[in-house]
């Protein structure tokens, strides 16, 4: 058995990115109810607060004039304007996640996804997922009832333009069936957790059993 010593290693950084309607909403809270080590990253956004959410549970809500602030000095990992408002990734908490040996997910874009690769080269792990066909994917825009013709299109579009940057990504998986699917990204978390390069303590554990007895 490993000491607590032996257990230390530096977190992971993984991002989920996929299409509207490919399932990653779902994906991101089976993981986070399956993996008490996931802690979900929360953005920044301008954009005002719904019904029944709260600051730094679902968003931390700025004004624009402070996030352009945050941008300019650093202190986001990553950000874009999406649809008229901003969004982005505070930079000191997931630095703090990632120093404690806990792993943090984050729902990003592809544009987010370069970003934060960028920021954190040997910290990030990238996850693609895409729909079983762009007919399935059509079909689950209209099936959710709440936008015109008008609207399914636009999100298609965004969809098409958002699946053209899948190879960008370490690893891309299809969303055919949601536990499988779920279970694949979980696999590939736990291989990223076992590097040489995150495994603090267990090199220090093996650099001491190579050495020669005296």
């Amino acid at each position: 058995m490993m000491s607590g010593d032996a257990k230390q290693r530096r977190g992971v950084c993984l991002v989920i990115a996929a299409p509207s309607g490919a399932g990653k909403s779902t994906i991101l809270r089976r993981l986070l109810e399956l993996d008490s080590g996931l802690v979900a990253s929360v953005s920044v956004t301008t954009r005002a607060a719904r019904p029944g959410e709260q600051e730094g549970v679902h968003y931390f809500y700025r004004p624009e004039a402070e996030f352009e602030r945050m941008a300019a000095a650093g202190e986001l990992l990553e950000w874009a304007r999406v649809f008229g408002r901003s969004y982005g990734t505070p930079r000191d908490p997931v630095l703090a996640v990632l120093a404690e040996g806990r792993d943090v997910v984050l729902d990003i874009d592809w544009q987010g996804w370069r970003q934060l690769r960028a920021a954190l080269p040997a910290d990030s792990l990238g996850v693609f997922i895409l729909p079983p066909s762009i007919a399935v994917l059509e079909a689950r825009l209209r099936g959710r009832g709440s936008d015109d013709a008008g609207e399914v299109a636009r999100r298609m579009a965004a969809a098409r333009a958002e699946i053209s940057h899948w190879a960008e990504f370490d690893h891309v998986l299809v969303n055919e069936d949601l536990e499988s699917c779920v279970d694949s990204v979980r696999a590939v978390l736990r291989a990223a957790r076992c590097t040489t390069a995150r495994s603090l303590g267990v090199g220090a554990m093996a650099r001491a059993m190579s050495e020669l007895p005296v």
